[in-house]
């Protein structure tokens, strides 16, 4: 006999897992939009200091070095840091202009979030064998290899995903360099590349930067997880600490990874400038390359390829010159 306690527990029985499938959507795009909002911020407050990176890369100097005297007495003029770059921006543009070029920066961010969440659903991470949980440290090279190729998808789809916007960040802030106001917009931006460059103009640079990250990629988790299962043995004394080190291994590996692959995202940097019509990629204050290997040739001869790696300390040193402080 059917009553209406039945009906409502046979309906509710059936409606239970839908019910879970949206809020399960639900917290999903919670957790997306909150990470986007958390992207935002964070790629807000740092903008200042890729905007000097990146002024630094494309070799723009306004300020005069300055003679100074290593521990060991050799003389050497120090470049400006960080902080005397940042405002002579100030000082030129106002505060506000710490931040050109941000909003194609903020967009980008969002994207990679969305195209991150998407390709993960499509391909979930227990296909790929994730394998950074602590009860399988011990896992094959084929897992760990799984593993980097999931991650390795992710992001060149992310990376290309992103770039025509990273090409527009950049363009607008090497307008610095020669006080243009070519690229103002967003919108107005990509009209501009496209009617002047084509598809093409909005991708200059993104094999370098592509390779880059997939070198990056590759390197520090194949380094993390020989050092993890070769090197940190847990019947040493000295490794009594073994699953913390372990925990570091990656990171550390990656400030380390990060520093060889420097050169890739510098030379992305610089084609994104190159021959676009802006003074910054021009000559006489840069070569016209004719691909992202002249480049890295050019850079390399010059012995520039880690051009604005370091913010602080950015010293020349100076042969042959007798240089008197003022």
């Amino acid at each position: 006999m059917v009553t209406p306690e039945n009906l409502s527990g046979d309906t509710g029985g059936r409606r239970e897992p839908l019910r879970f499938d949206q809020d399960a959507s639900a917290t999903a795009v919670d957790m997306d939009t909150a990470i986007v909002l958390l992207g935002a911020g964070v790629t807000a407050i740092t903008h200042p200091l890729l905007y000097v990176k990146l002024l630094i890369q494309i070799g723009h100097e306004p300020l005069t070095p300055t003679v100074g005297t290593t521990m060991f007495g050799r003389k050497v003029l120090y470049l400006p840091g960080f902080f005397s770059y940042a405002q002579h921006i100030v000082r030129v543009d106002g505060k506000m202009g710490l931040f050109r070029g941000l909003s194609p920066r903020i967009m980008s961010s969002a994207i990679s979030t969305m195209v991150r969440s998407k390709v993960k659903q499509a391909i979930p991470a227990e296909q790929a064998e994730h394998v950074s949980n602590r009860d399988d440290l011990k896992t094959s090279l084929r897992k760990v290899m799984k593993e980097t190729s999931h991650e390795m998808v992710i992001q060149c789809l992310s990376r290309i995903a992103t770039h025509p916007f990273h090409v527009i960040s950049v363009r607008c802030m090497a307008q610095f360099v020669g006080r243009e106001v070519k690229y103002r917009g967003l919108f107005s931006s990509i009209t501009k590349i496209f009617n002047d460059e084509g598809v093409g103009g909005f991708f200059v640079g993104v094999v370098p930067h592509v390779l880059g990250e997939v070198i990056f990629l590759w390197c520090c988790n194949l380094l993390a997880h020989f050092i993890n299962t070769y090197a940190v043995d847990d019947n040493v004394s000295m490794f009594s600490q073994a699953p913390a080190v372990r925990s570091y291994t990656k990171f550390v590996m990656g400030i380390a990874v990060s520093v060889l692959t420097y050169p890739f995202m510098l030379v992305a940097d610089l084609m994104a400038v190159n021959n676009c019509g802006l003074v910054a990629g021009l000559p006489p204050n840069s070569p016209i390359f004719k691909s992202w290997l002249h480049c890295w040739a050019h850079l390399s001869h010059k012995g520039h390829l880690f051009r604005g790696s370091s913010f602080f300390y950015r010293r020349v040193p100076v042969t042959g010159m007798a240089l008197t402080e003022e």
